[in-house]
């Protein structure tokens, strides 16, 4: 269970964007930015254009000017840009649509999360650090709950490129200032990526191979790329966090933190007790709270975060009035526990919200690098072993759905045959790639649902056999090898693993022998970023368009990544994804490159799926106000407000 606040990040192994209960799509697209008020000029250096260009507020008007340069380059010089078509948000607004400008601030949300932690560092490259403390750094721009492709500025005040788009140069806000008041600088910027390309994560250094960040002053910093590249390049100084120099020079970021860092954004952190819980105050100087970006948001004088071991105990804690708010993934909790008084007489409201927007998903990853799933024919057999419907209507209230795309919920989801587009991708790889990528989109065929699921069994059984793999005295046996068929499902401890013990007793009708492994926290994730497991339960995040960010989830530079928790790679992987990032921005060449891609995945069968919330069902204590607009994206938790009159009417008992 999730109950901190998510929004759609663009560089998923850095960003933790922690402020809401994720809802997601695929966008919307547009055409590309069009060039407004043209104005010819003598031709300057980069440099020279950007010394003459004033800085901008976010009243100003975006102005893109066409400077014939050697190179003929065309530069842009805007306040709001965007990944795919245009902003939601003109220069000048006032706020986002989905909050009250003028909502009063006060009060505390108790939020709560499962597991353990035990540093203050959301970047160290070893430990269990506090999920929500990335959110302690704000960005140069930020997207908003309902336009997550475009970025709006927060830090930055502006951004000039050029249709090269291997460069850009970036205008600080001169008020913007770190939690201690120290001014936010072009050097800070530059000093934090040389900070994460040195003692970051691997990935992070492989994926910003090239790039150069460079203060020229203190409010104008430049950045380079290697490549023209208009989706890197925009991705890359969008969202970017911003870490103070002058704390973080005297500190290793790979290495975990037990005492809270100076950071940027609204909320600092007031008080905690490691693996047990934190608080975040809100910074009443916070510098940009009058920014129209931030109008609205952040009304809380204190967000607590409570840290249990085991998801019930959690539940329970929730429904006795210790924390305010609770995402349920659980089904069956949410139609047999939410109920009792507290609920009858309304003083907890439970919401339901169909999911029709790109949308998490959960899977059980196979580790490709171990010898006994190499083989396609084994991925697939036990894929079959595994009774959804049954499953689904057993425990979980017929309230999931299976996802079939690692594109769910999208335009970019493989349907049917392949198309002539999608084709002229396929056919260069057809060596190297599954050949049923040639024909229907991927789907495990259903089981009766009464749990027997004999039809998929027998079909796992003759696949098995033509792997190698026969029946001896009830355990499935290498006919080459004479080793049994035995391996470890590793999940965490207190999660959902209703699932493993039927799924376990399938496997073994065919032989096989699963064991079931539960981790602590810190342990799973050691073991993930080791590989050292031979099957995880995986979410896989919403994915609301192809970008860049599928390199890290499938780019062969990556493995070492976590992210990519089967492992699967290859060369026509890498090529699709390669020609994803050159058309972000064009829809009619990403929808057939997305749908090859998803051919290309799910036949290889990396990973079993297993289901996603057909609806997003979350309960909260009745002491909030709400705007009347609820965000696209997200259930928008960081613009509901302290009701201090609801507040007041709960039980006595219930501390506020």
């Amino acid at each position: 269970m999730i109950s901190r606040i998510k929004q759609p990040t663009k560089i998923l192994f850095i960003l933790s964007c922690l402020s809401g209960i994720a809802i997601c799509s695929a966008p919307a697209f547009a055409d590309e930015e069009k060039q407004i008020l043209p104005q010819t000029i003598s031709p300057q250096t980069e440099e020279e254009i950007d010394v003459n260009i004033p800085v901008q507020s976010s009243q100003d008007k975006q102005i893109d000017i066409v400077i014939p340069t050697e190179k003929r380059e065309v530069i842009y010089h805007k306040t709001i840009f965007s990944l795919s078509g245009q902003p939601k948000y003109h220069v000048d607004f006032q706020h986002v649509d989905y909050v009250n400008p003028n909502a009063p601030k006060g009060g505390v949300i108790k939020l709560a999360e499962v597991g353990s932690f035990d540093n203050l560092n959301r970047y160290a490259s070893r430990g269990a650090p506090e999920r929500n403390s990335g959110a302690l750094y704000d960005t140069l721009f930020t997207n908003t709950a309902d336009d997550i492709t475009s970025f709006y500025p927060l830090i930055a005040t502006s951004i000039t490129y050029s249709d090269s788009y291997r460069w850009a140069e970036v205008t600080i806000n001169s008020n913007a200032r770190f939690q201690d008041e120290k001014p936010i600088t072009a050097h800070d910027v530059e000093f934090t990526f040389h900070k994460f390309m040195t003692e970051g994560v691997p990935q992070y250094r492989v994926y910003n191979k090239g790039i150069t960040v460079k203060a020229i002053d203190d409010h104008h910093v430049r950045v380079d790329i290697p490549d023209s590249d208009r989706e890197k390049l925009f991705s890359f100084v969008g969202s970017m966090r911003v870490m103070p120099k002058h704390f973080w020079k005297d500190h290793d970021l790979s290495e975990p933190l037990t005492t809270p860092p100076v950071g940027s954004g609204p909320y600092y952190i007031s008080e905690y007790k490691l693996g047990q819980y934190v608080v975040y105050r809100r910074n009443p100087n916070y510098w940009a709270r009058n920014l129209p970006i931030n109008k609205g948001l952040d009304n809380f004088d204190e967000k607590r975060i409570d840290y249990y071991m085991d998801d019930n105990v959690s539940l329970e804690a929730f429904k006795a009035g210790e924390y305010d708010l609770r995402a349920e993934d659980q089904p069956k909790n949410w139609f047999t526990q939410y109920q009792g008084r507290y609920f009858d007489s309304n003083h907890i409201i439970k919401q339901e919200k169909p999911v029709q927007t790109a949308t998490d998903t959960r899977w059980l990853a196979f580790n490709l690098q171990k010898d006994l799933f190499k083989d396609i024919k084994v991925r697939e057999a036990i894929t079959l072993a595994f009774d959804f419907e049954w499953l689904n209507h057993a425990f979980y209230y017929d309230s999931y759905k299976r996802p079939y795309s690692f594109f769910e919920n999208t335009i970019y989801a493989a349907i049917g045959t392949p198309s002539e587009q999608e084709l002229k991708w396929l056919n260069a790889y057809k060596d190297i790639i599954p050949k049923r990528a040639f024909g229907n989109a991927y789907y495990v065929p259903k089981s009766d649902g009464q749990g027997f699921n004999r039809d998929n069994l027998l079909k796992a059984a003759e696949l098995l056999k033509q792997a190698g793999w026969e029946v001896k005295d009830g355990k499935l046996i290498n006919t080459k090898t004479q080793q049994p068929f035995e391996f470890e499902l590793i999940s965490y401890l207190g999660s959902d693993i209703k699932y493993a013990i039927p799924f376990q007793q399938n496997l073994a009708r065919l032989g096989i022998t699963m064991n079931i492994t539960l981790l602590d926290s810190a342990q799973q994730l050691r073991r993930v970023r080791e590989r050292d497991y031979d099957m995880v339960a995986r979410d896989y995040y919403a994915v609301n368009y192809p970008s860049s960010n599928l390199l890290v989830l499938w780019g062969s530079e990556y493995l070492n990544s976590s992210w990519n928790a089967s492992g699967l790679h290859n060369k026509a992987i890498d090529a699709i994804i390669a020609e994803i990032t050159k058309h972000v921005d064009n829809q009619e060449e990403l929808v057939p490159l997305g749908r090859a891609l998803d051919r290309i995945l799910t036949q290889e069968y990396p990973m079993i799926p297993m289901w996603y919330n057909s609806k997003t069902y979350y309960a909260y204590w009745n002491k909030f106000g709400q705007p009347a607009i609820q965000p696209t994206y997200a259930i928008g938790v960081d613009s509901w407000w302290y009701d201090a009159n609801k507040a007041a009417s709960l039980p006595k008992n219930r501390k506020h």
